[in-house]
Parts: structure tokens; sequence; C-alpha cells
């Protein structure tokens, strides 16, 4: 009796996981070894009502407290039992509205989120959401036939997967500057259309490529001013043309040759004092 009691607390103990309001919790090991699992926290993707989402409500599921060891690939292939699997992104928060997503690169990757992370999974039919929402698990993230490398071995993994092909980096590279090129091409170019031109309420809008272009606020550029105007000061400066010009450089010369010779009387008595005053 006792220890059917047991059981049915334990039963009734695993029945009931904790999990934030509108989740679907689903336990997650990463190997069958692993005794105390962490927990998968699924929902339907839905966005506020007017805000444009990158994913298809429909058919995203939206996953909290996605474990570090669990990989886009393990990910995809513990859910792929629910339908057929689409993309699989990872990321450190969720998205709140549409962003523009960029094209992966293959040579650089983000820099991976240490801790825990949230994940959006599409279907290519609805039904795979439903599907995934009902699961009970344990879903095992390494097994016999897909193991996952961690340890030294992931270490390793990771270096060799760090090194590039300078082939391929190249050509990455000279695609993304031709990219970039034309981009700013076209801006130019359509700054250079609207240059001038009033809007609708009269207004001329002021950019800096004009007829005298403005010099950039760095502090070369500042420097390089003041060099100017320095130098043309110097020259328009007319040295020894009145009478008290020629006054004072008089004076400041013998202001400096008197400087001078007290200096050298000084020298010259240390070096007495010294006994190392050879005069020829």
């Amino acid at each position: 009796m006792v220890s059917r009691r047991k059981k049915q607390k334990a039963g009734g103990h695993e029945e009931s996981i904790p999990s934030p309001p509108g989740y679907s919790a689903v336990p997650v090991k990463f190997s069958a070894k692993q005794q105390a699992p962490h927990y998968l926290y699924m929902r339907q993707h839905r966005v506020r009502q007017g805000t444009q989402s990158t994913w298809p409500p429909d058919r995203t599921l939206f996953i909290l407290n996605v474990p570090p060891y669990c990989t886009q690939e393990s990910l995809s292939r513990c859910l792929s039992c629910c339908g057929t699997i689409k993309t699989v992104e990872l990321q450190e928060k969720p998205d709140l509205a549409e962003s523009p997503t960029e094209p992966k690169s293959q040579c650089f990757h983000p820099k991976p989120v240490p801790g825990f992370q949230v994940a959006y999974v599409v279907f290519q039919k609805p039904s795979g959401v439903s599907a995934a929402l009902n699961l009970k698990g344990p879903l095992l993230v390494s097994t016999e036939s897909h193991l996952v490398k961690s340890g030294i071995h992931k270490w390793i993994s990771d270096y060799e997967d760090s090194v590039l092909d300078p082939e391929a980096l190249r050509m990455e590279v000279d695609a993304f500057m031709e990219a970039y090129d034309k981009k700013i091409a076209e801006e130019e170019a359509k700054a250079k259309e609207e240059e001038g031109v009033p809007d609708e309420e009269g207004w001329v809008k002021v950019t800096r490529r004009g007829r005298r272009p403005v010099l950039p606020r760095t502090e070369a550029a500042s420097l390089r001013v003041l060099e100017k105007e320095k130098r043309k000061r110097a020259r328009k400066e007319l040295l020894n043309f009145y009478a008290w010009q020629h006054r004072e450089t008089k004076m400041e010369h013998l202001a400096q040759l008197r400087k001078k010779f007290e200096e050298d009387k000084q020298r010259i008595e240390l070096m007495r004092a010294q006994r190392k005053f050879r005069p020829y």
C-alpha cells in the first residue's frame, strides 16, 4: 500500500509540471543517462494586433528555456516527428516586432549565446504546431544514432570550424562589397535628385552634399584648419617694419645673449669645482 501510494504521488508529480500560463511544458534531456531534465515551454507564435512578424503565426512554434546544449540541428531532429520543419532559429531574446533579416553568412557567424535561449520553429503545415504542443517527452538531444559532441571533442570541432577557407572568404567579401557599393551609389543618386527640390510644404532639405561641403568635425580636421590659419597670419605679419619692432627685437636678442652668458659662467664654475676644466 505504501509503495503504491508513493508511485501514485510520483506519477501525479510528473503530470503536474509547472509552466507559465498558455505554455506547454515538454521535458528534454541531453542523453538517456541524465536523470533530471530541463523543460521546454512551447506555445503557438502570436503577435499583437497590427504588428507584423517575420514568422507566420499559424505555422510557427515559439519555445522558451532552450538549454545551451540544444542546437538548431538537434531541436529540428527532436521535433521532426510532429511534421516537416522548414526553419529553426535560436535567439537570445524574443523579437517583439518585425526586423529586417540579413542573409546569413557562411564565414562570419554570430557569437553564440552562452546561456538559455528562445527558438522559433516554422513547420510546413499548421498541424505540426498542434502536434508539438501535445508532446509528452522526454526529448533526447544526444542518442546513439545522432551523437552530439561535448567537452573537449566539442571544443576541437568548434576550433576546426573556425578555420575559414580563404577562397570562400574572398568571394563572400567581394560579393558584400559589390552590394554595399551599389547601395551607396543608389543613395547618392537619390540624394542628388532631391537636392534643392522643395517638398509639398515648400521646405528644402539641407544635406551635407552641397555647393560648399562642410568639413568633418574631427580632431585631425580641426588641427589642419588651425595650422592653415597660423601660416596665413604669419604671411600677413610684417616683421621689423616699425621702429618699436626693431627695439623689441634687439632687446630680446640682448636678453638671450645675457642668459646664455650666465649659463656658460655657471657651467665653467661647475667644471672648475669638479677639476675637469680643460680650456685647450
